[in-house]
């Protein structure tokens, strides 16, 4: 065991050699012969196409010769007399959420593009998974889609995996939430935790000192004593957002009984359509196969191209913890040899 730990730190040794002096010197060496990238863009792919094809490419392998050339002569012939498809198209849109909702300046950007081209559509589907972040972000993600509904546009939130807390938020302004079996849904409820270092400071003689003007400007601070008003007062904020955030389920899904879900639980998307979380137990890619066979799907997605140092921060750090997780993965499984 011994002998596997000091392998595991010698490959780490290597890795960082390879990261801190190897992978810069490529950067440079690529940025140099490259010409700066910048701006930005917004890609459109047609997925009923790429699922018609898929489902071609699985076709042939049952045909002859003479069916290939049967389907291909087919496939050429409608794609000169296919006439344009006076059918509304079908619009998707992806959100991966983190804790500060940073996806939402290109949900800003994708949303502002569908409303400004005053295309018709038959709906706009979101394709949703969060776990949650801070009041501001997804109340500002939450805001963005209130525009496609105040336009007057059908939306339909899917969730594979997660729309809890923040993500709930934002999936409850959709017209229809869509929900895989086994998605985890609803956490209707505010959490803050600040770690207090006040005690640490006294034993070591360390005076701290915070001035503000205003009553309530700190209520509860990290190196600061906790008064029992900060405390309360800061437990009444707390209940204000969840207030605030139970008026702004209740607007969306009036028949929900809010009192029953917005306690912090969580649902798997079987339950949660038990308690009128989610209106359909669904997998997207169901969802959108089945929209698919009628209509056009396009989905939008707004690109900001990154500069190269920004590239090579990213690397860096995936590389790391892909590292980090390879190293322990290792050890664990070999604990039990």
């Amino acid at each position: 065991m011994e002998l596997l730990i000091s392998y595991g730190f010698f490959v780490l040794k290597a890795i960082t050699i390879i990261v801190l002096i190897f992978i810069p010197v490529f950067f440079l060496v690529s940025s140099m012969r490259q010409a700066p990238e910048t701006g930005e863009s917004l890609k459109i792919k047609n997925l009923t196409k790429r699922y018609q094809s898929m489902a071609n490419s699985l076709k042939v392998l049952t045909m002859n010769k003479d069916e290939k050339k049967k389907l291909r002569k087919s496939l050429k012939k409608e794609k000169k007399s296919k006439v344009k498809s006076k059918k509304k198209p079908v619009y998707v849109l992806n959100f991966q959420g983190d804790i500060e909702a940073s996806n939402v300046e290109n949900l800003k950007e994708e949303i502002s593009a569908i409303l400004q081209s005053e295309t018709k559509c038959e709906e706009i589907v979101l394709n949703l998974e969060s776990a949650g972040g801070t009041v501001i972000g997804y109340g500002l993600a939450a805001a963005q889609l209130k525009r496609i509904r105040d336009a007057g546009i059908k939306l339909t939130a899917c969730v594979d995996k997660v729309a809890a807390s923040g993500g709930y938020m934002m999936a409850c302004v959709a017209n229809k939430i869509v929900s895989a079996p086994f998605a985890i849904i609803g956490s209707i409820g505010v959490v803050a935790a600040i770690p207090n270092f006040s005690k640490i400071l006294k034993k070591l003689d360390v005076d701290y000192e915070l001035h503000t003007a205003g009553e309530y400007k700190r209520t509860i601070t990290t190196f600061g004593e906790t008064s029992e008003e900060g405390r309360e007062k800061f437990k009444k904020d707390l209940q204000e957002i969840h207030d605030l955030f139970k008026e702004h389920v209740s607007k969306y899904r009036p028949n929900l009984d809010i009192s029953k879900v917005a306690t912090g639980e969580i649902w798997e998307g079987s339950k949660a359509l038990e308690v009128g979380l989610v209106d359909e137990i669904q997998t997207s890619d169901e969802y959108l196969m089945n929209f698919s066979k009628k209509h056009d799907v396009y989905e939008i997605k707004f690109e900001t191209k990154k500069k190269i140092q920004d590239k090579l921060s990213r690397f860096l750090n995936t590389l790391l913890k892909d590292s980090i997780n390879t190293l322990n993965d290792t050890l664990n499984k070999n604990r039990f040899k």
